[in-house]
């Protein structure tokens, strides 16, 4: 019964890393290649590595709007 508990809890925590993953990216520099090959072959200790490391550091990598706009481009 613990062990079923505790299969659950990885289940869970393995899906929540996944789609973290993927809502990351759309806004990271970072690719979530070598994130998603962690997880999926060591889900646990993946999902765990994951939320301690890889979650700050793509947050941190996020992608910023530049315009092309340059006000200073016809000011003579």
């Amino acid at each position: 019964m613990i062990l079923g508990g505790f299969f659950w809890l990885a289940v869970v925590l393995w899906i929540w890393a996944l789609i973290d993953i993927f809502r990351l990216s759309k806004n990271s520099h970072e690719s979530p290649g070598s994130w998603l090959l962690l997880i999926i072959l060591f889900p646990v200790l993946g999902s765990i590595l994951f939320f301690q490391i890889g979650k700050r550091r793509m947050k941190n990598s996020r992608k910023e709007f530049r315009s092309k706009f340059n006000p200073d481009f016809n000011k003579n």
